[in-house]
Order: structure tokens, then C-alpha cells, then sequence
């Protein structure tokens, strides 16, 4: 089955009156362009921390790109940690609970829909979206492999969960991702 084909699972009763489910190559393409906003707010959180203008210092001191990562201040860092993921958070969990689609997912035609009725998820967003976010945090701390490991075995959770091809921030909130 190629990724832009839906998965077929239309005899489940809770799908019946439901959009199809989005395929994977449809929900991967919409967590791209959310990465850049993720990546829009790592740099605005470097630049608000101070940590942007220690990393262009050393590199205007011709440091490597290993002694600019020792030169970084360890507040600095866990601080932009805590506003990325916070931010991140606020995005994605206001956006779900609005409408069922961030960014990424109105570009790509698809949304969050509620796996009982398929009704927009309302606060359920918000449960989805601190399940996907939170874990980043850790990355600034010790546990950091931790956290990003989840994250990676979470979005991936969904190409072996049947039949509603859930990610594990999709079963904590109940949810499904469906055509638009």
C-alpha cells in the first residue's frame, strides 16, 4: 500500500458516518511544515535567551562548531528549551481544540477528529498536544535521549497501530486523523 493510499478500515462502527483516516504520506507532509514552525520558534527562543548571539560571537571568534556548543550557557539553553516546547504546545493545542488542524494539516487536507463521533476534538486538542510537546522538554535536561526517543516512537506509532492508525498522543486523547 503506497503512503498516499487511506488505510482500509471503513468496517469499524465508530467510522461509519466518519471521514476517511489520512494517510501516512498525508500526516507526515503535515508534521514537515509544523516542524518549521517549530524551528521558527527555536529561533526566536535562541535569539530571546541570548543563546543565538554566544553561538555568532564564537563563530566570529573562528571556534569550531563543537567549542561554540561548549561555550553555550546551560541556562540559556534549558530556558529556549522550555519556551520552544511551550510555544509549541500553545500552537498545536489552540489549534486542535479550535478547528482540528494546525498549519501543516489545513495544508495538506487533513484534521483531528474525535475517534467516537469525529467531532472536532475541543479540549481533547489540548491532551493531544501536551502528549506530542511535553516530552521535548526533557531535552535540555539529562534525560534529553528520553524524551526525543519518545517523540520518535510516538509519531511512528501509527504505521503498526490498527485499525485506526493511532500515535500514542492520539490514543491519550481519543482521537483520529481523517481527510479534511
Amino acid at each position: 500500500m503506497s503512503l498516499d493510499q487511506p488505510p482500509a478500515v471503513r468496517t469499524q462502527p465508530e467510522l461509519a458516518e466518519m471521514a476517511p483516516l489520512a494517510p501516512g504520506g498525508l500526516r507526515f507532509a503535515a508534521r514537515v511544515i509544523d516542524a518549521l514552525v517549530l524551528l521558527v520558534l527555536w529561533l526566536v527562543a535562541t535569539v530571546a535567551t541570548g543563546m543565538f548571539g554566544d553561538v555568532m560571537r564564537a563563530q566570529e571568534r573562528g571556534d569550531g562548531l563543537m567549542e561554540s556548543a561548549e561555550a553555550l550557557d546551560p541556562a540559556k539553553a534549558v530556558l529556549a528549551f522550555g519556551i520552544v516546547y511551550l510555544g509549541y504546545f500553545l500552537y498545536e493545542g489552540a489549534l486542535l481544540a479550535h478547528n482540528g488542524q494546525t498549519l501543516g494539516k489545513r495544508a495538506v487536507g487533513i484534521r483531528v477528529a474525535m475517534l467516537a463521533d469525529g467531532d472536532l476534538p475541543g479540549h481533547r486538542g489540548w491532551t493531544r498536544a501536551a502528549v506530542y510537546a511535553f516530552p521535548g522538554l526533557l531535552g535540555g535536561s539529562p534525560f534529553g535521549l528520553f524524551g526525543q526517543l519518545f517523540w520518535v516512537v510516538n509519531s511512528l506509532w501509527f504505521v503498526r497501530d490498527h485499525p485506526y492508525h493511532q500515535c500514542l498522543h492520539d490514543k491519550a486523547a481519543k482521537t483520529v486523523v481523517v481527510r479534511a
